[in-house]
């Protein structure tokens, strides 16, 4: 798993080690990892722009799959777009790379930033145009294209999802559009308010964490001979607006408080992104289906976050 210290990656390395054993799954990232990720499992620091270190990585651990998750967020990648094209798709070059010389399955998560102002925004088709306007979204776009690429010309098996926003309680937000509404759940409980970047009618699709990596691994354990997509299948669980979540958080956290203060910048990016995917095609073809809807990933999100506070008002990882 590269990426490790990342959302997902925190959350999908201990899912896979309960799955596989803890002795099969790598952690790296060029961040330093988190304790429960060391203590647990092999581990070690990777650069994935530099390709001999990688295909190092490899070789010694002889993966059957490589979860490719570094990546540069879509409002932090606004900030230094030639870095974020760097990283989000030299990165996966020498990932797709490495794995046709050694032989690797690789999972490249794509977004919902890879759809843009002119794409249908309710029910997002699974192929439909998509024309991103940032720069992160070019960089998904073109992760697709490539992934598919390697596929037909090399038949590297190459596989993927469109994720929407994720929610999680294991990691602090990493500089999405879509933080807030895990910043939500920090801010109810430790001071019982939240001032959100995004309007309180900006509707888009969401997916608890338990339910997104459960979603790659299922996709990655598919008969691949019924997938007729492979690469970059819409999911979606919930559509959520910051009015509607805060309102779902009041009911747990009775006088929490919701403010406004909108950012130009992720609004704009906000408002070019789908209200509601169409996730047909993942349904029909692996039998995804969602587990957790709005009300049950909130009672779940302030329960694991009230129980792993800690006094100074932060919050470690829940189980």
């Amino acid at each position: 798993v590269t990426g490790a210290a990342g959302q997902i990656g925190s959350a999908l390395v201990p899912f896979l080690r309960e799955r596989y054993g803890a002795d099969r799954v790598l952690a790296t990232d060029l961040r330093a990892l988190p304790g429960p990720l060391t203590a647990e499992g092999p581990h070690r620091r990777l650069d994935c722009l530099d390709p001999e270190a990688l295909d190092e990585a490899v070789s010694d651990h002889r993966p059957q799959v490589i979860y490719h998750l570094a990546a540069l967020l879509s409002a932090v990648a606004e900030e230094d777009p030639s870095r974020s094209y760097r990283v989000n798709m030299d990165g996966l070059v020498h990932v797709l790379e490495v794995a046709r010389e050694r032989g690797c399955a690789v999972f490249v998560p794509s977004s919902i930033a890879a759809f843009g102002p002119t794409s249908p925004r309710d029910e997002t088709p699974q192929e439909t145009i998509q024309r991103p306007t940032t720069i992160y979204g070019v960089t998904k776009v073109a992760g697709e294209l490539l992934s598919d690429y390697y596929h037909s010309r090399y038949g590297l098996d190459v596989r993927g999802l469109r994720f929407p926003g994720l929610i999680s309680p294991g990691t602090l937000p990493g500089g999405g559009t879509t933080d807030y509404a895990v910043e939500i759940f920090h801010r109810a409980l430790s001071e019982g308010r939240y001032t959100c970047f995004l309007r309180p009618d900006t509707q888009l699709d969401f997916m608890y964490m338990p339910d997104a990596v459960r979603a790659a691994v299922e996709l990655m354990e598919a008969d691949g001979t019924k997938l007729a997509y492979r690469n970059a299948y819409n999911v979606t669980a919930m559509q959520i607006t910051p009015e509607g979540l805060g309102e779902a958080v009041r009911r747990h956290i009775p006088g929490f408080r919701m403010d406004y203060d909108v950012d130009p910048l992720r609004q704009r990016i906000a408002d070019s992104w789908p209200r509601r995917l169409d996730d047909s095609a993942a349904r029909a073809e692996w039998g995804w289906e969602p587990f957790y809807d709005l009300e049950a990933m909130t009672a779940h999100m302030v329960e694991a976050l009230s129980e792993t506070a800690l006094p100074e008002g932060r919050y470690g990882h829940a189980p």
